[in-house]
Formats: C-alpha cells, structure tokens, sequence
C-alpha cells in the first residue's frame, strides 16, 4: 500500500519532469518561466540544440537573442555533429544536419573530408552534395562518392528486391499466351476461365481453354524512359529515380533509359550500371526546359505501344508550354504509356505548376507526387496499361 509522502514524491517527479521538458523545448533565459536549471546529459543537448537553434547556452543561462552558435569552425563543426550523434537517434540528426546546413550555411564545409567523415549520410546529404559537385576540391571528391555509395546501397537494398518481383509479374502478365507450353500455363487464371466445364462426378476442371505466361525473360518485352528535371529543388527525386534507374536496367526483359534535364538534356544510359556515376553526372540547379526533353526522349521511341515513359519534374516549365503539351499528346497517340510523377521522395506534397498539371491530366496523364514504396506498382500498372494505383493529384 503507497502512503501519502510516497504519492507525494511522485507527484513532484511528474512535474519535474515536466518542467525539464519545457525547459528543453524553451531554451531556457528568463522569458522561459520554468526557472529550471539542466545538468550533466541534459545540458549538453541543449547546448547541441542551442548551438543550432539559439545561442549555444546551457544549464539555464540567460540567451538574450537568438542565434546560431557553430559559426565557421571546423573543429566546432566535427565535434557537433559528433555530440548530435551520441545524443539523438539517426531520424534527429538527419533532421538537425538539414537545418545545420540550411540555416548556418555549412556546404562549403561540407567539401573538407573531415565533416564528410562526422555527417550521417541520407538522401537529403546527397542531395548537397551533388549540388556542390562542380566546385568540390579533388580532396574531398573520394569521400563524397563513399558517403553517396553508401546511401545508394542502402535505398537499393530496401528497393531493389520489391521493385523486381513487382515488375516481372507485370511484365509476366502482359505477355500471356493463348497456346502456352506446359511449363507456361497460368493455372490460377486457366483454373477460373474454364470453371464451367467443372465436373462434379470427377471432381475436376476440363481446361478447354489455356491462359499461360510468355517467357517475358527472354527478350526485351518493354522500353522505359526515365525523364529527370535536375532543377535543385528535384534533388531527392534525382537520386531515388537514379536508383530506380539501376534497377530497372538490371532486368533483362526492360530496356531502360535515363535522361536528366535543366535547360540542356543529359543521356546518362550507358552509366546505369553504377547509380553513383549517374548521380555524380548530374547537376543540380539551373532552369527547366522539359520540352526540349521531352522532344529527345521522343525521338528515342521505336517501339510506341510497348514504352512507358516516366516524367519526374515539378512541371515549373521554362520552355515552350504549348510545344510540350503536343509532345505528350503526340505520344499518348501513338501508344505510349506516359506517367508524370511531380516528385519521387518520401517528403509530403511537392510545390508543381498547377496549371501545367490541369493540362496534363486533360491528356490523360495525371501528375501526382510518388514515394519510392509506390513507385514499383506504379511502373507495373504502367507496363500493364491499367489504371495507375491511387493517382491522386497533389492539392
């Protein structure tokens, strides 16, 4: 039985543990009201975040004006981002790194390989890095290209496996045959097609009629073409569409195009054997001309009724608009499987060209922002001619 001082006691814990969340959250100075003091651990992350977000104060100590504290130290850069490590889960720091660099303007000490080695590496890093890319000291370049393989790695072990089972059942599927071989027959669809001809007496299924698989694996069945805006505020999608990129070129039954785009257009095919070398040729930054790209990948079409192509761009078009909605009216024409993906990220809903996306949904190509989970029944929908999985267009 509790007695009345132990209730007491834990009361108080309650609200001291509380005070000490607000004074994490408030930062601490007079205007706080939580007249909370920290120490030991706590201290030290609120100077980690005070670094940041405030003015680099710790245990309570007025603040006055808000500022960042890291200045432009390296060795005060390392040992920061060493503590925001020992002191937060990986979803935190990646989070903190974003703002570090946002709001500290910390990219250029992103070139010294010392602050590559301290970073946790994530979609978002690539993304500055590939955008420092051009100005990136020789010294630094074979860091960089170890911190991008690593994030690469990792998306291609989360993705890869998904994705090729996903779309070698499409591919499967959209080459069945009427006479298949033993070996081909579909029994499941067979089963359902001929269950009419059930015999109760036999207690099975005469198979009149037999749906089998085509052997997709043998030969290109389908022609994709990946189609990249490379403007800066693309980065997250440049590095999962280079990644989808790798994938889709390593099935034999797809042949796969990759092109990136800002004003000028990039063929990067022949490196899709490395995603890396994909990455690192692209740049981020620039304007957007999406029909001078669209006008190449056009004239890459052989095959109209068995290509898909993929537009990931935010549709801020600095071409001709008139010119590129003919160009995706033109090849909807001729067969083409046309998917417009106004991001391929993780992130929430994208800023897009309302106006260019109205137009492309009057075509029959609704734009609609896509996470990398989706993108695998997308892209099967896509090479089945079906309806693409849930397509709602970004409000």
């Amino acid at each position: 039985m509790t007695g009345t001082g132990d209730t007491t006691v834990a009361v108080a814990g309650a609200d001291g543990e509380r005070l000490r969340r607000w004074r994490m959250v408030l930062g601490g100075g007079e205007a706080d009201g939580t007249g909370r003091a920290l120490a030991g651990r706590d201290a030290a992350m609120d100077g980690a975040l005070g670094a940041l977000y405030g003015g680099g104060g710790s245990g309570g100590a007025p603040r006055g004006e808000r500022s960042a504290g890291l200045g432009g130290s390296a060795p005060n850069v390392a040992r920061w981002l060493g503590d925001i490590r020992t002191y937060f889960p990986s979803s935190v720091v990646q989070v903190m790194q974003r703002d570090a660099i946002a709001r500290l303007g910390l990219s250029t000490l992103l070139m010294e390989p010392e602050m590559l080695e301290a970073v946790e590496p994530d979609v978002h890093l690539v993304g500055t890095l590939l955008s420092l890319n051009k100005a990136m000291p020789e010294t630094t370049r074979e860091t960089a290209r170890a911190v991008v393989r690593k994030v690469v790695e990792q998306l291609e072990k989360r993705l890869a496996t998904r994705t090729r089972a996903t779309l070698t059942g499409a591919l499967d599927r959209s080459a069945r045959v009427s006479r298949p071989r033993h070996a081909d027959i579909d029994w499941n669809r067979t089963i359902r097609a001929n269950l009419k001809n059930y015999l109760p007496e036999y207690r099975t299924v005469v198979p009149e009629r037999l749906i089998g698989y085509g052997r997709a694996a043998q030969s290109v069945k389908k022609e994709v073409i990946l189609c990249i805006d490379q403007s800066g505020s693309m980065a997250a999608s440049v590095v999962y569409a280079s990644v989808f990129g790798a994938v889709l070129a390593s099935m034999r039954s797809i042949a796969t195009r990759l092109v990136v785009f800002d004003t000028a257009v990039v063929d990067l095919t022949d490196q899709l054997d490395d995603p890396v070398d994909v990455l690192f040729g692209t740049q981020l930054g620039g304007g957007t001309d999406i029909n001078r790209a669209l006008a190449y990948c056009q004239s890459k079409i052989t095959r109209p009724a068995d290509t898909v192509v993929v537009l990931i761009s935010d549709l801020y078009e600095g071409g001709i608009r008139d010119e590129m909605l003919k160009r995706v009216a033109a090849m909807k024409r001729s067969g083409v499987e046309f998917v417009t993906l106004l991001a391929l990220s993780d992130e929430g809903a994208p800023a897009y060209d309302r106006e260019h996306a109205a137009a492309l949904a009057a075509l029959g190509a609704p734009a609609f922002a896509c996470t990398p989970d989706l993108f695998p029944e997308v892209m099967a929908a896509a090479l089945e001619k079906r309806p693409l999985p849930d397509p709602r267009p970004a409000s």
